[in-house]
């Protein structure tokens, strides 16, 4: 479920857990989206965005910024200190999947602006003023 949120000149869509959906064009020029990128275990299971797949819902919204979210703050107990290939892989997937989100948008040419913020991090809306 996601959810768009309206206020102050400014569009902002939580995409919430979700798969690519053509109705996303239907939303096309929103300021922010904030697409999910990964979910918390070293698989992804259907119904959900993977990097690729969140870029291709940026050319879908056509936000003026992208923030990828649901990434790196939870894995599976103990996974990510696991030895071995099973380890290194939660290890990788707590870091690398806003990167490669990044990676894909701007190799579509999209003239979104991507921010990836660590997690807790405060992220202004296109237009408004820093302090």
């Amino acid at each position: 479920m996601g959810h768009l949120i309206e206020g102050a000149g400014k569009r902002v869509y939580a995409a919430g857990d979700t798969d690519l959906f053509p109705e996303m064009a239907e939303l096309a020029g929103v300021d922010i989206a904030l697409l999910p990128v990964w979910g918390w275990g070293p698989t992804l299971g259907p119904g959900h965005l993977t990097p690729a797949r969140a870029a291709e819902a940026v050319e879908l919204l056509k936000p003026r910024v992208a923030v990828p979210v649901h990434w790196g703050t939870l894995a599976l107990a103990g996974l990510a200190r696991a030895p071995g290939r099973m380890g290194a892989r939660m290890r990788r997937l707590l870091v690398d999947p806003p990167h490669e989100f990044a990676a894909a948008v701007a190799a579509a040419g999209s003239p979104t602006r991507v921010v990836v913020a660590p997690p807790g991090t405060d992220v202004p809306l296109p237009g408004s003023v820093s302090h």
